[in-house]
């Protein structure tokens, strides 16, 4: 193709008894690549399994027993080769034989240090149906959300966040089991306040950038939006340094202990936050829009933030965008047919109608997904090292009993 690669790319996908496909090797061709065909086909699989190769659970959030293959074995693995601007990686994620309720990763055959190491590498970015109700829903939504666009251009935020849960929680089955251990106490509420203002900054600090990037190159085609932090320990970072913020953090958590023992929760720290989002244009918050204006809004901020990103770190992350084109207009679909092959960013994107992604064809691969099958469609363009339009890949039934062990698809 005319068009150079993108820094990031994602060159090939290996499944083993993951969801509905047994076992499944996938390159996906083209920059873009348009995945189409009935509900039920293993669509959403394939972004799922993608989702899973980054730091967090995935766009689906699914525990692990909904992930290995109905009447497979218990055990799943998924794998995807990368071409970085550091050159090639592997990644892979599944269970083990031996502990089928534990996820693993390895990175180029090895265990990673820690999950930073992995968001280093990589960066990737969903939009999900059930994310059409992001405004509507509870704030853990949005902050995980938010946390997944300051992931990409803070890839220590992952490991700052699970260092703050888990001393989080730590702290809460203490004060429920009525253990007064003052010393482990004043251990866990200096990680909670250092690890929550870290967090907060790292939000802070990602949403100016991104107002700004939204303020001065628009949003794609979608309307243009700002991304208001509401949070008090932001609040707090905005008027006093951040020292002496995680000080008054730890001598206010030390004196909630009692009230927080008797509500089950801690009144403080980065997970009480959230964020709001306006229509730059009309002044409306997100919240008060229809669903198809609340979805034009966050595709614009997901396509900003692939913008920032690419400047930021020499690559855009990859975008995985399961059925964006519903409740949006015939304006903006052609919007974002026309922000996708203008981003230097690979996208991923389904739904169930071919003749949506036809404005793609002459820049996109086209996938027909049914029933475990991928089949490439010859009305859409793919890359020379791509199969022949037609070629059909579909799931194999792996014989019982596999080796223990990481399940580490083969030929990666």
């Amino acid at each position: 193709m005319s068009e150079p690669p993108p820094g990031l790319r994602l060159s090939r996908l290996t499944l083993s008894q993951f969801r509905n496909y047994g076992r499944l090797t996938w390159r996906p061709g083209a920059r873009v690549a348009a995945i189409f065909g009935p509900n039920g086909g293993g669509k959403t699989n394939l972004l799922e399994a993608v989702s899973l190769l980054g730091a967090g659970r995935g766009l689906r959030g699914a525990r692990l027993g909904e992930m290995a293959r109905i009447g497979g074995a218990s055990v799943f693995a998924v794998a995807g080769r990368f071409e970085t601007p550091l050159g090639r990686v592997t990644i892979g994620t599944g269970t083990e034989a031996h502990d089928a309720t534990r996820r693993v990763f390895r990175l180029d055959g090895r265990a990673p240090r820690s999950r930073a190491e992995i968001a280093a590498r990589i960066a990737l970015v969903w939009l999900a149906p059930a994310m059409d109700r992001l405004f509507q829903e509870t704030a853990s939504g949005r902050r995980r959300f938010l946390d997944r666009l300051v992931a990409a251009l803070e890839p220590a935020q992952a490991r700052e966040l699970a260092a703050h849960d888990l001393a989080l929680a730590e702290r809460g089955r203490l004060l429920r089991e009525g253990r007064a251990n003052v010393a482990w106490l004043n251990a866990l509420e200096d990680a909670i306040a250092r690890h929550a203002v870290a967090v907060t900054a790292a939000r802070v600090d990602v949403a100016r950038r991104l107002n700004a990037a939204l303020a001065s190159h628009g949003a794609g085609g979608f309307p243009p939006s700002r991304l208001t932090l509401l949070s008090p320990i932001a609040d707090r970072l905005a008027a006093a340094p951040a020292l002496a913020v995680e000080e008054g953090l730890r001598a206010e958590l030390a004196r909630a202990r009692a009230p927080d023992a008797v509500e089950g929760r801690a009144r403080l720290g980065a997970h009480r936050a959230d964020f709001q989002l306006t229509d730059l244009a009309s002044g409306l918050s997100a919240q008060l829009a229809s669903t198809g204006q609340q979805k034009a809004l966050l595709i614009g901020v997901i396509l900003g933030h692939a913008a920032l990103v690419a400047e930021a770190r020499g690559s855009a992350p990859i975008l995985l965008l399961d059925e964006p084109m519903v409740h949006l207009d015939a304006e903006r679909r052609a919007a974002l047919a026309a922000a996708l092959r203008a981003l230097p960013a690979q996208a991923l994107i389904t739904g169930t109608d071919r003749e949506t992604f036809l404005p793609l064809a002459g820049f996109a691969a086209g996938w027909h997904c049914a029933d475990g099958v991928l089949r490439a469609d010859p009305a859409f363009c793919h890359d020379r090292d791509a199969p022949r339009p037609g070629a059909e890949f579909q799931t194999e039934t792996l014989p019982a009993g596999l080796p223990s062990g990481f399940c580490a698809p083969r030929g990666l």
